[in-house]
């Protein structure tokens, strides 16, 4: 694998892209998306391999990440299509000033460039990225994990030639066809090729990325999400906005951790939750007040417990006896990335909202809602959890900068 060979071609690829209509854009796109529908077979094939390998290992959880089938492909391109019919941010005029000397100004939408993608397990990523990339006028290097090698490969090989007769060129997507983690390293010193790198999977990634990138990182992904059960939340309410928070997909970055639980209702509410959650055999590691209260249907909970993101059927339960208890809590342990109460109090829950520090802050709604379509946005590239450039569910916008256009006739400036 040469990568400098194939950033040198993204990047001569990004300036073909750069040129381009927004007509042109999504026909390219339209192809990806028929050519994934028509040879869905041998994508499935392949992802039969990775699921194999992960049922082999045990990795149960890691199967729903990775598992592939009609239904989701058509999601896929239903996605895709979405992204094809929302407007293109590419050549928006943001701002426009005359100044007195005459000179004519304006800041307009255009594209990173070439954009590096890191993320483990999710083959719908190798698709949404690239799309992504592609609509907003970007050149994308690929590095999925080694768990999803063989899905990506195939999805890659797909999107690739349906470009070939299109007005973007094939090089515009790159994939790094390798399971050596030791050439992620090699991937984040491409300076000078790639504009941006975007890592999506778990903290140890992200982490690993941003101490050792030499490009600018766009931090998305990791999280500990709360939801706060007030003491004037609706509890029939609130429980359902759990259960769903918690297991509607528990391998995702919005699934909620963590449930704080105000002590006057703490009896009440979890009469009504615990029995929802344990049809979902979801595993409730409670704190000594809730133990209590669910007795043998709960366990104890370690004190690292608090500040984990489980990625599983689990939930850690913690009672607290204030709003103020459970901001200082979310304060503590959140990333920053979604965060909940359930409560009818206004003036409660615009403390909440002001005060909670995170991308996605809820009043009375899951935090499974942290998602770029569900935000209007089409297809994410991810979530970022810092504050710099992007925050929060991010798309088309979140993959363009800008640049100012100055027009003059002669202005010189006065020594």
């Amino acid at each position: 694998m040469d990568l400098q060979a194939q950033a040198e071609a993204a990047k001569q690829a990004a300036r073909i892209l750069n040129t381009l209509t927004t007509d042109q854009k999504n026909q390219a796109l339209l192809q990806i998306g028929e050519a994934l529908l028509a040879r869905q077979d041998e994508i499935l094939e392949a992802n039969k391999e990775d699921v194999s390998r992960a049922e082999e290992a045990g990795q149960t959880v890691m199967v729903d990440r990775l598992l592939l089938d009609a239904e989701r492909i058509e999601g896929i391109v239903n996605e895709l299509k979405n992204v094809v019919s929302l407007e293109d941010e590419v050549g928006k005029v943001m701002d426009r000033r005359e100044r007195p000397n005459g000179l004519s100004m304006e800041r307009v939408r255009i594209p990173l460039g070439v954009i590096g993608i890191i993320y483990e397990s999710r083959p719908n990523v190798t698709v949404d990225a690239a799309v992504l990339c592609l609509k907003s006028g970007n050149a994308v290097m690929l590095k999925g994990g080694s768990d999803a090698i063989s899905s990506n490969r195939a999805l890659v090989k797909v999107m690739r030639e349906a470009l070939e007769g299109t007005a973007i060129p094939s090089d515009a997507i790159q994939f790094l066809d390798t399971t050596d983690r030791s050439v992620t390293g090699d991937f984040l010193k491409l300076r000078g090729y790639l504009d941006v790198i975007i890592p999506r999977g778990g903290k140890g990634l992200i982490n690993f990325v941003v101490e050792n990138s030499q490009i600018p990182v766009i931090e998305t992904g990791a999280s500990v999400v709360h939801t706060y059960i007030d003491k004037d939340a609706d509890l029939d309410k609130s429980a359902e906005i759990v259960v769903n928070a918690k297991t509607r997909r528990v391998s995702i970055c919005n699934t909620l951790d963590t449930l704080l639980i105000h002590a006057d209702v703490l009896e009440e509410f979890l009469g009504k939750a615990e029995p929802l959650l344990s049809e979902k055999n979801v595993e409730l590691r409670c704190d000594e007040q809730a133990l209590a209260v669910v007795g043998s249907k709960g366990v104890a909970a370690q004190p690292d417990d608090f500040g984990k993101e489980f990625l599983d059927y689990i939930l850690a339960i913690k009672v607290v006896n204030s709003v103020n208890e459970a901001i200082d809590h979310i304060s503590k342990y959140s990333l920053k990335h979604s965060e909940a109460i359930c409560t009818e109090n206004k003036e409660t829950a615009e403390r909440f909202l002001q005060e909670i520090d995170a991308a996605a802050v809820y009043v009375n709604a899951s935090t499974q809602f942290s998602d770029g379509a569900q935000f209007g946005l089409g297809a994410e590239i991810g979530i970022s959890t810092q504050k710099l450039h992007v925050r929060g569910p991010f798309a088309l916008e979140g993959l363009t900068t800008f640049k100012w256009l100055v027009r003059g006739d002669g202005q010189t400036r006065p020594a």
